[in-house]
């Protein structure tokens, strides 16, 4: 169970900054500082990132002593009560909803794991699916089927490679639901690259409760149940990877799928997801790397929805209060429901198949990156103001405290001041 150790509210994040920091921050110095913009056109750091150049200690050394490019640290507002409070961001223009432009006309090819039998995909997983295999069997050309495969082969993908480079082993937990349906929930904590990684899939189904309708009409969906009850659909699949060393990054990606089903028997259906990255030390080329392997994946089905996906992230991940992003930012979309359901989906499929080439490069890089003491403390402030996000805003958890016997406080850290 994660252990939240929380700070006095007298403790001021001025006074938190400096000591852990001290006057050997060194702010960016207007235009002789170095360019924010890392993507061609584009500015991958959002206005509201405070930055600080690291310069002391081993920051941006080597387990060998060599140095580095200049490492870059996260400033700002960052003592916090990490106390669960509901809240949620009011603000529209945050949550417009997104309209898929044209796509650009390809066909998609079935890759060799696509053409194989549902039973044979399924021996690769984690797992066996929530949902039985003669089922997926019978409904394998249904889009719940398809998102669920996806989203099953997805975290196999992902907790394998996070095995190969740590070394341990994720616990699986099977899941039910007794509303309907459950989840796989895979965790590996204490390791040796890993603090707490966590990789969980859910497949959910019954109707929805009053406090999780609301959330959904103060989005703007116009929902019209049968005497009052709203059958229901969702699965997704969900990551948040906690590492030891201050100089690798936190990462964190969701891709889901919705549908409901009005009284007059039609049903309404959404994509939503996206991927970010939270690093304690920026580095200028991890960045690259991360948002250009997103913007590959978004270029494949339109030119716009890297710039306005990446909009959406910034505005997403904006804590209100403290005047700061949460991270570097990322791709993020919601109530994706054209030009058509093929289409929605293939997209999502192109950014869950990034989890793995957008981070793992990065962790390699990095793990045997030497850090001192001061700049462990430094990620545990980080990381309280992370879990402050999760409990006050975050989407997913707040749904997922709406509807009974889900599983959603495995993105909280062991640790975090």
């Amino acid at each position: 169970m994660a252990s939240i150790v929380l700070l006095s509210v007298k403790q001021t994040a001025q006074t938190k900054a400096k000591r852990c920091l001290g006057s050997r921050l060194k702010g960016l110095a207007g235009a002789g500082g170095p360019s924010a913009t890392f993507l061609p056109g584009r500015e991958w750091l959002s206005k509201d990132l405070n930055l600080r150049f690291m310069s002391h200690g081993t920051a941006g050394r080597s387990a060998a002593g060599t140095t580095k490019r200049g490492a870059l640290a996260f400033s700002g507002a960052v003592a916090v009560t990490a106390a669960a409070v509901v809240g949620f961001l009011a603000n529209a223009n945050h949550f417009q909803r997104a309209e898929m432009a044209t796509t650009i006309p390809q066909k998609a090819k079935k890759t060799k794991e696509e053409e194989g039998d549902i039973a044979q995909r399924c021996r690769g997983f984690m797992s066996v699916p929530v949902t039985d295999i003669s089922v997926l069997e019978k409904r394998k050309d249904e889009m719940s089927t398809k998102m669920e495969m996806l989203i099953m082969e997805t975290q196999a993908e992902f907790c394998k490679a996070l095995e190969e480079v740590d070394g341990g082993t994720f616990k699986v937990d099977k899941w039910q639901r007794k509303e309907g349906g459950g989840g796989i929930s895979c965790v590996m904590q204490d390791g040796k690259v890993f603090e707490k990684a966590g990789v969980n899939v859910s497949v959910v189904f019954g109707y929805l409760t009053e406090e999780a309708a609301k959330q959904m009409r103060s989005r703007g969906k116009v929902l019209k149940g049968k005497d009052g009850k709203l059958p229901f659909c969702a699965m997704g699949v969900s990551s948040v990877i906690h590492p030891k060393n201050p100089h690798i990054p936190t990462v964190h990606f969701n891709y889901r799928y919705f549908e409901i089903e009005e009284e007059d028997g039609s049903k309404q259906w959404w994509f939503g997801g996206g991927t970010d990255l939270t690093p304690v030390y920026i580095d200028r080329d991890d960045a690259f790397l991360f948002h250009n392997t997103l913007k590959e994946a978004c270029d494949k089905h339109h030119p716009k929805y890297y710039a306005d996906f990446k909009k959406w992230c910034d505005r997403y991940f904006y804590v209100r209060h403290r005047g700061e992003t949460r991270g570097i930012g990322g791709i993020f979309f919601d109530n994706l429901d054209s030009p058509n359901q093929e289409e929605v989906f293939n997209f999502v499929k192109s950014c869950a198949r990034t989890v793995v080439p957008c981070y793992l490069p990065i962790v390699r890089k990095h793990l045997n990156d030497s850090f001192t003491q001061e700049e462990k403390d430094w990620q545990q402030l980080r990381r309280g103001s992370y879990v402050e996000f999760n409990l006050m805003y975050d989407r997913g958890i707040k749904f997922g405290l709406a509807m009974p016997s889900c599983r959603v406080l495995m993105s909280l850290p062991l640790t975090a001041r």
